[in-house]
């Protein structure tokens, strides 16, 4: 692509140096320039794109899109922000490919990924060819890769969308972070339809306060072109959106929750240990995933395949196909005569749901063996301390990632909430198989925090570690000794 195209795309303030440029690749990592790239100089919390323009030259950028200009040699593309400039580029440069593929987005603090699962079966069953943007996995033209993170850079995002159309797909199920929509990385992503979840305190180190938050996921259901919305009003951010969006919303509307003034609520609904049972909607829904938790995260998927214009049956049978979600309350079965299940909870609000759910799993003890992560917002700890001494039996503080911090430091903050005392092992393996080891017929170990992840990251270091392994290895053990 012609260097003016992108140029009149992002309707720049200045351009130093223009002259016809052939621009073969869009770049903001100046170690993955190519020749001929564009080389965006986004300012990150770390490292200052503006300082590695030199490098990005070197190393083949043919032109730069910058916010401050420099003394070199390409063509400047002056911008005022160079991660928005980035977005609107970077759909542009792929040829806009949100135009043809159906996007169904999931955004709010817990139940993405497993909406998102959900929207990708139903998608499937109604013959739409999906793919799958989220924390576990994407999914491009069937074929299923490790997902380095929930939503990528916006460079890589409209990369990513021409792949699958040229694979094949035309939908796709997308988890849009917070961290997405603050960083510019949906700009220019047009959703089909977006489902609001819910928002408890998380991710506060980037946003600051819970206001701005949910302004970051405000901002994705609102602006020149707003996207069919299912907001969840069980919950009371939920309810603001909503409330916000009947005046100003511009594209339908579906509430779903459960609370009577939702639309799409279940009717008749019916818990066991293996799922649900419900109407919503006109639709008999059958579900395999157990909890209430679940029973909202089906509802928002219902609520957008009817603004998907899903028939029925494509959505009945896409959610009755979800067994399981990896790493989301996930079981770990060797036959012990108690239940094991891993969680990836690790906000406030999501232990306590879960802690909740595993009540009604068995007749005795809920057993929880939990952490928080370091470098992330510390005001949750403490917290999720509270929470879990009030709704579990027994509780065994661990290490979840750690990252840069002490990890005895990450549980003395977890334990200023529990206000008594409990167990506490920075080891997280040795304090899986402590739980493990307790629990007796009848209790319910809840392993929460990680879910999925297949690593821990310990002073700048990612060691091999799985939750369900751990657990598998301790559950082995204590049957070959009894």
């Amino acid at each position: 692509m012609e260097l003016d195209a992108l140029i009149r795309a992002l309707a720049p303030s200045e351009v130093t140096g223009a002259r016809p440029v052939e621009i073969g690749d869009l770049a903001y990592d100046s170690r993955r320039v190519t020749k001929g790239a564009l080389y965006f100089c986004v300012p990150g919390e770390r490292v200052d794109g503006h300082n590695l323009a030199w490098e990005s030259i070197e190393r083949g950028a043919v032109a730069l899109v910058v916010e401050r200009p420099h003394e070199v040699s390409v063509p400047q593309v002056v911008v005022p922000d160079a991660r928005a400039a980035m977005a609107v580029a970077a759909d542009v440069f792929f040829g806009e490919p949100t135009k043809e593929l159906e996007v169904a987005g999931v955004t709010g603090t817990n139940g993405k990924t497993t909406t998102a699962f959900l929207l990708q079966a139903m998608l499937d069953s109604a013959g739409r060819a999906p793919g799958l943007v989220g924390t576990i996995e994407w999914i491009v033209g069937g074929e299923r890769r490790a997902a380095p993170f929930t939503t990528p850079e916006a460079i890589d995002l409209q990369r990513l969308f021409r792949e699958m159309l040229d694979a094949g797909d035309r939908s796709v199920a997308v988890e849009a972070s917070s961290h997405g929509s603050a960083l510019r990385r949906l700009d220019r992503v047009r959703f089909g339809a977006l489902v609001f979840t819910n928002l408890s305190q998380d991710h506060l180190d980037l946003h600051g306060t819970m206001d701005d938050y949910f302004q970051a996921k405000r901002r994705l259901f609102t602006g020149a072109q707003p996207p069919p919305a299912a907001v969840n009003v069980g919950d009371e951010w939920g309810r603001l959106l909503a409330s916000e969006l009947v005046d100003v919303h511009r594209a339908p509307l579906v509430t779903f929750g459960l609370d009577d003034a939702a639309e799409i609520r279940p009717d008749g609904l019916k818990l066991s240990p293996h799922g649900s049972r419900f109407r919503a909607a006109g639709i008999e829904i059958e579900t395999p995933l157990r909890g209430l938790f679940n029973v909202e995260n089906v509802l928002g998927a219902i609520a957008a395949g009817i603004l998907l214009d899903l028939d029925e049956g494509a959505i009945a049978a896409g959610i009755a196909g979800v067994s399981g979600v990896p790493g989301r309350f996930e079981a770990v079965d060797e036959g012990q005569p108690f239940a094991v299940l891993v969680d990836y909870a690790h906000t406030p609000d999501s232990l306590e749901t879960v802690l909740r759910a595993a009540r009604g799993l068995g007749d005795g003890r809920v057993i929880v063996v939990f952490g928080a992560g370091g470098d992330r917002d510390r005001g949750k700890r403490s917290l999720m301390g509270r929470v879990a001494v009030e709704l579990a039996d027994v509780v065994i503080v661990t290490s979840d990632n750690p990252r840069s911090e002490e990890p005895v430091a990450i549980i003395a903050d977890v334990l200023q909430g529990t206000g008594v005392d409990v167990e506490m092992d920075p080891d997280r393996r040795t304090a899986i198989e402590r739980a493990i080891g307790l629990a007796e017929a009848g209790d319910v170990v809840i392993i929460a925090g990680k879910g999925h992840e297949q690593g821990q990251e310990i002073a700048g270091v990612v060691h091999p570690f799985d939750d369900r392994t751990v657990a598998r290895e301790a559950l082995a053990a204590l049957g070959s000794s009894r």
